[in-house]
């Protein structure tokens, strides 16, 4: 085994962030086992991006760039990453928790005839040498540790839980081009791409997030108010996403969505386990909660033991008469 091996995934003509996180953790593990820190990239045009992961860490990055590649199809993707790993033999490879790693990296790891531990919050090397995964189970209650005898580590990353490293436009890496593996029917045809906007909390700078303490569905929009007023986003605890009360992309904690923002208010969220697991490392947490026992004071960086009902409106009143005589 020779190193530690990153899938880069990109949208767009960019690469998405969850790849920077992702070679941040693989050059910490790549040090750790005195080895080097790969990247692999398939797309079609891409070398450009190609650069910007050896800025990120990444020592050696494997490119396929082929037309067949352009567009994402997990069937082409998977075959070449197979092959790439057989050749190359790394001892881990890493996916971001998203929908394309959620999708490719399980059947890669089939294909290998390895193992792979979804969701995982860390990856260390112990004391002992081995790799460690972690990621919570039980709804968020524990923390399980895992270690996979068989190589390569495999495991998909959540998003927002891992620390970039600074790009660094003095480093140098080789980009090494492979052969492309060419499957002319996968069976998957994109008819066509529609666009639809869809919340996308893991990159909201503001959550304002409602729980049990609301006493009705109507009553999101007064924290959706809140939230346009603050230039961010709504969340609910899993209660609220299990009852519909808004699609589950907006649910926050270890069964929905891992969040880091600067701002983050809870109003009328206990703080379960599951829930904390989602958001205790952002920035700024303000609770809002009638029970002074509720464990998200715990996690808060300023708690208010009141009505949400009486303090949510107060809170808007105020930033709207702030921003009224800021426009005088």
């Amino acid at each position: 085994m020779t190193g530690v091996l990153v899938f880069a995934e990109w949208r767009e003509g960019r690469v998405h962030p969850v790849t920077y996180e992702l070679l941040g953790k693989g050059r910490e593990l790549a040090d750790k086992l005195g080895v080097e820190l790969w990247s692999a990239l398939l797309g079609y045009r891409v070398e450009e991006l190609a650069k910007e992961l050896i800025y990120h860490g990444a020592d050696k990055v494997f490119l396929y760039d082929h037309s067949s590649l352009r567009v994402f199809d997990v069937v082409r993707y998977k075959e070449n990453l197979v092959r790439l790993t057989k050749e190359e033999k790394p001892e881990v490879f890493l996916f971001g928790a998203t929908p394309i790693g959620r999708s490719l990296a399980p059947r890669v790891a089939a294909a290998l005839n390895t193992g792979l531990t979804a969701d995982c919050t860390d990856i260390f090397v112990d004391e002992n040498g081995e790799i460690v995964q972690v990621r919570p189970a039980f709804t968020g209650n524990i923390l399980a540790y895992i270690k996979t005898r068989s190589r390569p580590v495999m495991a998909t990353i959540r998003y927002r839980v891992m620390a970039p490293l600074p790009k660094d436009t003095s480093r140098k890496g080789s980009i090494v081009r492979k052969e492309v593996v060419e499957v002319k029917d996968t069976g998957i045809i994109v008819l066509r791409k529609v666009s639809e906007r869809k919340v996308n909390l893991a990159d909201a700078d503001v959550i304002v997030a409602g729980g049990r303490g609301l006493r009705r569905k109507e009553d999101l929009a007064m924290l959706k108010e809140l939230a346009e007023l603050l230039g961010g986003e709504v969340g609910v605890s899993r209660p609220l996403a299990d009852e519909g009360w808004l699609p589950r992309e907006h649910q926050v904690g270890f069964s929905g969505n891992t969040v880091k923002p600067k701002l983050y208010i809870a109003c009328g969220i206990s703080g379960s386990p599951q829930h904390l697991a989602g958001m205790r490392d952002s920035e700024l947490i303000i609770a809002i909660n009638i029970d002074p026992s509720a464990p998200i004071f715990r996690v808060a960086h300023y708690g208010i033991v009141g009505d949400l009902y009486e303090v949510v409106p107060e809170i808007i009143r105020e930033i709207k008469a702030r921003k009224l005589s800021v426009r005088r």
